[in-house]
Order: structure tokens, then sequence, then C-alpha cells
């Protein structure tokens, strides 16, 4: 087992473009971190410059106390799971799982114990002697893992493993991808898109934009205290409301906050319906557009007059003045009818003007 130290990493290429900006990461020996963002951000190419697979700018590297900026992939006691399994097709699952290790030298007593004790961990001890092309799609990514396990590393990279499967699977898989890393205790660097899977995997979660850090914590911490505009609108689903607190409606309601921040954040299961406005808190008037009951809750999108537009965190995310309130159960008011939500101060969050810093509320 190892920590995994990031210091001011940067990659750029011969045309002059800036995959990675100069990212500092600290994950702890034993630690699940999740690199997360958008496509193109470049949480891939930053997995891919721990493994050794892309050279770095400049900047340091260090795997369980050394420096491995210019150590061969091989060399760094890293195993990585692909997204697309990397299995020899022509190969038996035991085959694909000890082929490494053979290419190593090892013995093949050892091999087999390796092997067999991995294939149990994972549930594949009746799949040893078929072929990929005779596994279902999970079963072919167990085995991608049980080929990381039998190396018995210092540090585990995944990179989307789990971006081929169907939904039901996905969620599946995640479990046992969660329960096999605490039950081995070793340092793992996670690669997704997907903020749900990220935010249920991690022990440390680090949101990635446009080749740099937004922010790096508990992921409960970031869902609770975003740091900025992006991370609002990222993590979380659905996304946060964000609007301009230079609108009358709002600016008067805020009070002296308003002057100090230039976006109010308020997350749709933070509104309710009600009549009432809070001490300290925000009202809004919406007129109801969209209702999607989604069994447990349902989400209400309402619209907002012209002069009270949403502020465009991420482009595409919602429609300027568009507000998304989460309700319980499966009661809500008509599409068409006029109604006012609410959100308590403890439950804003406010943003500077370019939204890259948070102002508490």
């Amino acid at each position: 087992m190892a920590n995994v130290t990031l210091r001011d990493v940067k990659k750029a290429y011969p045309n002059g473009f800036e995959a990675i900006k100069g990212v500092d990461v600290d994950v702890a020996d034993g630690q699940f971190c999740v690199l997360v963002g958008p496509s193109g951000c470049g949480k891939s190419t930053l997995l891919r410059m721990v493994a050794g697979l892309e050279t770095i700018t400049s900047g340091e590297i260090n795997i369980g106390g050394k420096v491995v900026n210019q150590v061969e992939p091989a060399d760094r006691d890293i195993a990585m799971v692909f997204q697309n399994y990397a299995l020899y097709p022509h190969m038996s699952v035991f085959n694909n799982m000890a082929y490494g290790l053979r290419n190593r030298g090892m013995k093949e007593a050892e091999i087999k114990t390796r092997v067999e004790e991995a294939a149990r961990i994972l549930e594949l001890g009746t799949m040893l002697t078929r072929k990929p092309g005779q596994l279902s799609g999970g079963q072919r990514q167990r085995v991608a893992m049980g080929r990381a396990i039998v190396r018995q590393p210092k540090v585990f990279l995944f990179d989307e493993p789990l971006s081929n499967l169907d939904a039901k699977l996905r969620i599946s898989m995640r479990v046992e991808i969660r329960k096999l890393q605490r039950r081995l205790n070793v340092t793992s660097i996670y690669v997704t898109h997907d903020q749900l899977e990220a935010m249920t995997l991690a022990d440390i979660l680090v949101v990635m934009n446009g080749g740099q850090v937004e922010q790096v914590g508990n992921p409960l911490a970031i869902y609770e205290k975003p740091a900025t505009t992006f991370v609002a609108s990222f993590i979380g689903a659905p996304p946060m409301n964000l609007m301009s607190t230079r609108q009358d409606e709002i600016k008067s309601q805020l009070g002296g906050s308003a002057g100090e921040a230039g976006i109010l954040g308020i997350r749709p299961e933070d509104l309710v319906i009600t009549d009432q406005t809070p001490s300290g808190g925000v009202a809004l008037s919406l007129t109801v557009e969209a209702i999607e009951r989604v069994g447990a809750e349902t989400f209400v999108y309402g619209s907002r007059a012209p002069d009270e537009q949403r502020v465009s965190a991420t482009p595409g995310e919602l429609p300027p003045g568009e507000i998304i309130v989460r309700i319980p159960g499966t009661e809500a008011p008509a599409i068409g009818a006029k109604i006012r939500v609410a959100a308590t101060r403890n439950k804003l969050h406010l943003f500077s003007n370019d939204g890259r810093t948070r102002i508490e509320a």
C-alpha cells in the first residue's frame, strides 16, 4: 500500500494546448480517491500520468514516497482497470488473470494460488475455464478487476470502468468495487464523469474542470459547501438553481449580502412550496411549466419572469429563468399554476459575480 501525491502537475502538448494546468492532490494510504468532471476536463489524462502512460510536462508525482516522473509504468507498482476491459478474447478467464504474472516470471503454483483467491473474492470460481465472449459485461469487468487484484499492487487505477454497463449493472458493480476496495484496503484512484458514482464511491473527491481542480474534499462537504458555481451545478442531481442577486426581488430579500455576492444558489430539495417568506430567507414566484414524477419524489419545473433570469454556470444545463423544485411524493401543482417557493437562510449559497468564490450567507 502507498500514498499518492501530485504537486503542481502540468501537461502541455506540442501545439500549446494545456490539458492539465497545475494539479495538487494528496491521496492517503488506503483511500479511495475519485476524479470527476465533464468530458474533456483532463481527469483521464491525469490518471494516465499517474500510471506513466502519459509523460508530465512539469511537477512531481510521488507514489509510496518515491518520485516516479521518470519511472516506467511496469515499475510503478500500480494496476489499472480500463473502460473497455482489455481482455484477450482467445484466452480463458484463468489465463487472462494469470498473463501478467507469467510475464513477470512468477512460478505457476503461486500464480494458481493468486488467481483462485481473486476468483473467489470476485465470485468467478466457476468461470475460470470460460473465454470473455462467453461472459456478460459485468463478468468481464470482474475479470479485468481480478487481473489487477492478482498483481497485489500498491495502487489501483480505474479509468471509467463502468461506462459500458447498463444502469442497473452499474449500480451493483459500483457497490462491489467499493466493498472490494475496503476489503483489500489498497489506495485507489477512480475516474468517472458520473457525479452520483463519484459521490457514492469516494473517500476524497476531486472535482475537475478545464484541466484544473475546482475543489477537493469529502463528498458530502463538497455537496453542502461547493466552492464555485461550477461545483454547485455539477455535483447534485438535479443541478443547483443559480440566479443573479442583482434582480430586485432577490436583492431586497438578501439585504446586505446581495452587495457582496453576485450569484445566489439554492438546491431543488431546499425549496418548499409556501406562501410564506422565511425570515432571512428567499421566496420566488414561479409559473409551473413541467412536472416529473419519479416515484418517491417529484420534480417541479417553474419559470420566472424575464427580468429574473437564472445564471448559466454550465452551458446547456437549464434554460434561463427555469427553477427546479424537488418535493416528496407524487402530489404536485398543475401545469400553468402560479406558485411561490421559499428557502431558509441556512440553505442559501452565495457566490461572487464570476462564480469562482464562495461567500458565506
